[in-house]
C-alpha cells in the first residue's frame, strides 16, 4: 500500500452522488485523460448509505468505485461524520451543539453536532464499522479521511450539559482536587472559589469575563474532545482494515485543534488550502501566507503531506469569489509541490448545482464542459509528474525553526492586551521576513529537539514553565542562535502572571536584559531606528534595561526615546536576540537578513518582490522552484548549480524548475 501511495500524484473530490448515474462512466475517463489518479468520496454522504437507521446501502458507492477503479482511479473514503442525517437528529435531538449563549443549534448546514454526546457516537461508530467492514477487501480504496475538517464550524461549540460533564472529567484529571484547580486558577478573584468540579461551567457568556485559566482550560479541553472524538473512529479502522492509511483534511494554522497532537494519529497530515482567500476576504492571502501554513502542515509530522483541497476556481456562497488568473491554477500547484506536497486533490472535480457549495467552482464549471481551468491544470499535471516522481518520499527539512505552540496561541487569543495583536499573525510577520530572504522554514513544538536547527524563532513565549526555559537555555548555551520578543514570560502555563523576578523571568540572564517597565501602544506607533535605518513599531513596548546585552534598535520617541528596543546577547556558545516591539516589516526583514547572516544560513537566491525561491530534494536531483505571484513578468538569475531549459523573463504567475544532479557539478534538465 505504501509503494502504491506514493504513485498518486494528482486527484479530485469527486461526489458521484450528485450527479446521474449515466455520467459517472464519462466523468472517470476524464479524469483519467487529465491525469489523475485518485478521489476522495463520500465524507458528506451518511444518509446516501444510511438512509435509515441500521439499513446501509452501498451499492451506489461500490458501483461508483469500480467504474473509476476500472480508469486507473483509487478512492480515499470520508467518514460522514461532519454531517449526521436528518433522521438522526429528529430520533436523538441531544446531538444538536449549544452555542456561549445556550441556545441549541439547528438542523442544517454541517458540523450540526455534538461530539462529547454519547448518543452520537454510538451512532458514528455503527456508521464507520459498517463502511470499514464493507470496504476492507476493496482493492480500489486504499485510505480513509476521518469526518472533514474538524473544528470547522465549531469555534463557538458545543457547551451542552454532555460537554460541560466532560470537561469536568478532563479537569479533575489534571488537577485531581478542587483545591489545587482553585490554587492554580486563582478561584478566590471575585469569590470564584469551587467546592466541587461539578459546580465549573462551560465558558458561556457572563456579564462580565470568564477566568481566563478557565478559558485556556475550555480550550485545551475542546482541542483534545476533537481529538478523542476522532479516535475512536481511528481506532475502528485500524482494527478492521489495517492496510488502509489514515489521514485528515488540516486548515492551516486553524487555532481549534492542536495539530500536532492529532498529527501523532495520522499517518500522513493533508491540507485544505484555498489561495485567492474566500469570497468574503479580499484580495485573498498573500503568497507568503499560504507558504507559511503548507510549511507548517508538512511540519505536523515532519513529512510530505497531501493537499487534500487544492483551489480549482471562483470560491462562493452567496457571494462569488475572483476567478483565478490564467497561470494561477498552475501556479499554487506547483507552489504545493514545493513546499512538501507529494500528491494534491483538486475541489471539487465539478461545480455543484445545488446546495450551500453550488457557487464553489470546481475545475469543471455546471454544465461539465471542459474548459480554462481543466485545459490548466492538466497541462500542469503532465509538466510536474516526472518532477514528483523523483521528489516523493523525500523530506526536505527547513533551513530554521519556529517554535509554534497552541496554548500560547489560546492564551493570546483570551488577554491579547492589544486590540490586534495575534499569536498566529505574529508568526506570519516574521515568517514573511525569512520568506522575504528565501529562507525555509520548518515549525516544530516545545517537545521536540531545538538543537537541530542553527536559528530558532519563538515569538511571544507568553506563557512560561520550567522544562521550556530549561530547552531554551540549553539549546543557546551549546551555540544556538534564538529569537525571543516582547511578551515573553508573563504568566505561568495555567494562565496567571508570575511575580518572582523581573520580566523575562529566568531568561533574563540568557537575554543579558530586564523589562523595566512596558507601554501598551494603542491608537499610536513609536518610532525606532534599527543600524542607521528609521522606521515604526507598534502594539508594544517593552522598556530594556540591559545588563551584558548590546543594542541593536533604540526607540526614537515617546518617554523611553533612546532607550533599547532589540538587543543581543552573548550566553554560552550561542545568542539571544529580544525585540521588545513589533518592528514594522522592512526593518523586521533587515533584522532578519543580519540574523541569517550570523548564523551562516544562505537564502535561495535573490528574487524581487512577490517571487519565491523553494528547494525541494529528490532522488536522484535537488529541485529549485521559481514562483512569481505578480501579474507582471520577471527575471531571475539562473541559481550557480542549477539549469532549466527554458531561460529568460518568467511570465506573470509563471513557475520555473531548475534542476541540479546528484554528485555532479552542472544541472540537467527539468520539464517546466
Amino acid at each position: 500500500m505504501e509503494d502504491r501511495m506514493r504513485q498518486f500524484r494528482f486527484g479530485a473530490d469527486y461526489y458521484p452522488e450528485h450527479w446521474p448515474r449515466e455520467r459517472w462512466e464519462q466523468d472517470a475517463r476524464m479524469m483519467r485523460e487529465m491525469g489523475l489518479q485518485v478521489v476522495r468520496m463520500a465524507e458528506f454522504a451518511w444518509h446516501k448509505m444510511e438512509p435509515e437507521e441500521g439499513r446501509f446501502d452501498f451499492a451506489w458507492l461500490d458501483e461508483a468505485i469500480e467504474i473509476l477503479g476500472k480508469q486507473g482511479i483509487f478512492t480515499m473514503l470520508g467518514t460522514p461524520t461532519a454531517a449526521p442525517p436528518a433522521w438522526l437528529i429528529e430520533k436523538e435531538p441531544s446531538i444538536l451543539p449549544v452555542d456561549s449563549q445556550g441556545q441549541r443549534k439547528g438542523f442544517g448546514g454541517r458540523h450540526h453536532d455534538c461530539q462529547s454526546n454519547e448518543s452520537y457516537r454510538k451512532h458514528v461508530r455503527r456508521i464507520v464499522t459498517a463502511m470499514a467492514e464493507h470496504y476492507k477487501g476493496n482493492p480500489y480504496v486504499f485510505a480513509w479521511q476521518i469526518d472533514n475538517e474538524l473544528g470547522n464550524s465549531h469555534g463557538d461549540l458545543c457547551m451542552c450539559e454532555s460537554c460541560r460533564r466532560a470537561f469536568h472529567g478532563w479537569l479533575e484529571r489534571k488537577y485531581k482536587t478542587i483545591e489545587r484547580l482553585n490554587e492554580e486558577w486563582g478561584t478566590v478573584f471575585w469569590s470564584q472559589t469551587y467546592d466541587r468540579f461539578e459546580q465549573i461551567p462551560a465558558p458561556r457568556q457572563t456579564p462580565t469575563v470568564h477566568n481566563p485559566s478557565l478559558l485556556l482550560d475550555w480550550k485545551r479541553f475542546c482541542s483534545d474532545l476533537v481529538i478523542d472524538f476522532s479516535h475512536e473512529q481511528v481506532k475502528i479502522l485500524r482494527e478492521i482494515c489495517p492496510h488502509q492509511r489514515i489521514t485528515h483534511n488540516l486548515m492551516g494554522f486553524y487555532d481549534k485543534t492542536d495539530y500536532f497532537s492529532y498529527g501523532e494519529e495520522l499517518d500522513f497530515a493533508s491540507n485544505d488550502q484555498y489561495p485567492y482567500g474566500y469570497y468574503f476576504e479580499a484580495p485573498g492571502q498573500p503568497s507568503y501566507e499560504v507558504a507559511g501554513c503548507m510549511d507548517f502542515i508538512r511540519s505536523v509530522k515532519h513529512q510530505n503531506f497531501w493537499m487534500m483541497e487544492m483551489q480549482a476556481g471562483p470560491t462562493g456562497g452567496g457571494v462569488i469569489g475572483q476567478a483565478p488568473r490564467p497561470g494561477q491554477l498552475k501556479l499554487w500547484t506547483v507552489q504545493s509541490i514545493a513546499h512538501g506536497a507529494d500528491t494534491i486533490l483538486y475541489f471539487r472535480w465539478r461545480t455543484c448545482l445545488f446546495g450551500t457549495e453550488q457557487f464553489w467552482h470546481g475545475i469543471l464549471p455546471h454544465n461539465g464542459v471542459p474548459g480554462r481551468r481543466y485545459r490548466e491544470l492538466k497541462q500542469a499535471i503532465e509538466q510536474m509528474t516526472p518532477v514528483l516522481e523523483d521528489i516523493s518520499g523525500v523530506y526536505t527539512r527547513g533551513q530554521a525553526a519556529f517554535l509554534f505552540s497552541y496554548d500560547q496561541d489560546w492564551a493570546i487569543q483570551i488577554q491579547p492586551q492589544h486590540p490586534e495583536l495575534s499569536y498566529v499573525e505574529e508568526i506570519q510577520k516574521y515568517y514573511q521576513a525569512f520568506y522575504s530572504h528565501n529562507v525555509s522554514v520548518e515549525f516544530i513544538r516545545e517537545e521536540d529537539s531545538f538543537e537541530a536547527y542553527p536559528v530558532l524563532v519563538a515569538p511571544l513565549q507568553y506563557l512560561m514553565r520550567p522544562e521550556l526555559e530549561d530547552k531554551f537555555l540549553s539549546y543557546v548555551s551549546g551555540g544556538g542562535i534564538l529569537v525571543l520578543t516582547m511578551r515573553t514570560g508573563v504568566k505561568n502555563w495555567n494562565n496567571v502572571c508570575m511575580a518572582d523576578r523581573p520580566l523575562p523571568g529566568r531568561l533574563s540572564e540568557a537575554v543579558g536584559a530586564v523589562i523595566e517597565d512596558y507601554d501598551g501602544l494603542i491608537w499610536k506607533d513609536v518610532k525606532l531606528s534599527y543600524k542607521g535605518t528609521e522606521g515604526t513599531a507598534r502594539k508594544w513596548a517593552d522598556i530594556l534595561s540591559l545588563t551584558t546585552a548590546k543594542p541593536l534598535a533604540v526607540y526614537e520617541s515617546e518617554f523611553y526615546k533612546g532607550q533599547p528596543a532589540v538587543s543581543v546577547n552573548a550566553y554560552g556558545k550561542g545568542k539571544v536576540y529580544y525585540l521588545g516591539t513589533e518592528p514594522e516589516q522592512k526593518i523586521l526583514e533587515l533584522f532578519v537578513g543580519d540574523l541569517l547572516e550570523e548564523a551562516g544560513i544562505s537564502g535561495y537566491g535573490q528574487t524581487p518582490e512577490g517571487v519565491e525561491l523553494v528547494m525541494r530534494k529528490g532522488q536522484k536531483a535537488d529541485y529549485l522552484f521559481a514562483l512569481n505571484h505578480t501579474e507582471e513578468a520577471c527575471k531571475i538569475e539562473e541559481p550557480e548549480g542549477f539549469r532549466s531549459e527554458k531561460s529568460g523573463e518568467i511570465g506573470p504567475y509563471g513557475v520555473r524548475v531548475y534542476r541540479k544532479e546528484h554528485g555532479s557539478g552542472h544541472g540537467g534538465q527539468t520539464v517546466v
